[in-house]
């Protein structure tokens, strides 16, 4: 399997990460998990508990960009050191945004969502010149 395939079986993987760490803090602050209700409960979360439903949030939204873009790249035959440079970057970059996420660090947050989809436009292109 190619590089920018393993980059996405990962990124495919960050949500449910995102939401055990969720889990977490729904404990920390309700004292239990309550899995009749999971979303009203989430809903109800405050603080790094609110900010990780957040970044698991985009994260979901993210892959809607970077799975169409893989296989773009992959499909079209696109060069494969740079498919496989943008698909780490953007790897990276997801990792940074959910760590900026978590930490409220709005600005980091901001740049790393811009670098990811500069990587999920940048293997477009290479699907394009392919």
């Amino acid at each position: 399997m190619t590089t920018p395939l393993w980059c996405l079986c990962i990124a495919a993987f960050f949500p449910f990460a995102l939401s055990s760490l969720g889990g977490y803090f729904r404990v920390k602050q309700f004292g239990t998990y309550d899995n009749r209700n999971p979303r009203a409960q989430s809903a109800a979360l405050q603080g790094v508990g609110a900010r990780a439903l957040a970044a698991q949030e985009n994260s979901w939204e993210a892959l809607a960009v970077f799975i169409p873009s893989i296989l773009v790249a992959h499909l079209a035959g696109a060069d494969a050191e740079r498919s496989s440079a943008a698909a780490v970057i953007f790897i990276v970059s997801r990792l940074f945004y959910s760590v900026a996420y978590l930490g409220d660090l709005a600005g980091m947050r901001t740049a790393a969502f811009l670098v990811g989809l500069g990587s999920c436009i940048w293997l477009f292109v290479l699907a394009a010149a392919a």
